[in-house]
């Protein structure tokens, strides 16, 4: 890949792993999810065939969609209090720590990896950084979710480097699905669980 190229793509996870973890609304969290995988099938596409760097896209994609159909059924506004702390500025400069530390290891990993292209080991080590930097600011199970799959897909571009089987692919496609389908049960439950307080709620108002 063309080092403009890998710069821009490296921008682009850049822009969706900091959208993700500004994101208020649910939608626009699913909308830089999604285009956070296309970012990682170019990277994969480096070292990996046309087929098995699509296998990534659209599990990536099939997980959003479960994420987006899952929550869309509670339409909601979300409370203030699922995301802490709640400054922005606070989260931009965590990011910025983040992407500090990510562009400064990556020489460094990117000579470990058998010299995998060092716009990729940035990449990666960002996706990697903001997924978990994600998952210490909140606990709603869709943005856990997202978190969590942000931090395989970091996972995945460095492998895709190292590694080019077919099973691997395969079983990296299956756990990013069911990290999907597990938020989306949590999100469901938690749904659930709400309504049923509220009845209880009434009803003992009621009494």
């Amino acid at each position: 890949m063309p080092p403009f190229l890998s710069s821009v793509v490296l921008l682009l996870l850049t822009v969706t792993s900091v959208g993700i973890l500004l994101a208020h609304q649910w939608r626009w969290l699913v909308i830089f999810l999604a285009v956070q995988y296309v970012g990682v099938f170019l990277f994969a596409l480096e070292h990996l065939p046309l087929g098995m760097a699509t296998v990534k896209v659209i599990a990536g994609w099939m997980g959003a969609a479960i994420l987006a159909m899952t929550r869309s059924y509670d339409d909601e506004a979300e409370k203030a209090g699922d995301f802490l702390p709640q400054g922005r500025f606070f989260r931009l400069t965590a990011a910025a720590i983040v992407g500090l530390i990510a562009f400064t290891a990556a020489p460094q990993v990117d000579a470990l990896m058998g010299d995998a292209g060092a716009a990729l080991a940035a990449g990666s080590l960002l996706l990697v950084g903001m997924g978990l930097l994600h998952l210490g600011m909140t606990d709603q199970p869709m943005r856990v979710t997202a978190g969590l799959m942000t931090v395989l897909a970091g996972f995945e571009v460095l492998y895709a480097a190292v590694e080019n089987s077919v099973l691997v692919a395969a079983l990296l496609a299956v756990i990013t699905l069911g990290l999907a389908l597990t938020g989306a049960y949590l999100m469901t439950a938690a749904r659930l669980a709400e309504e049923l307080s509220a009845e209880e709620k009434e009803e003992a108002e009621a009494a």
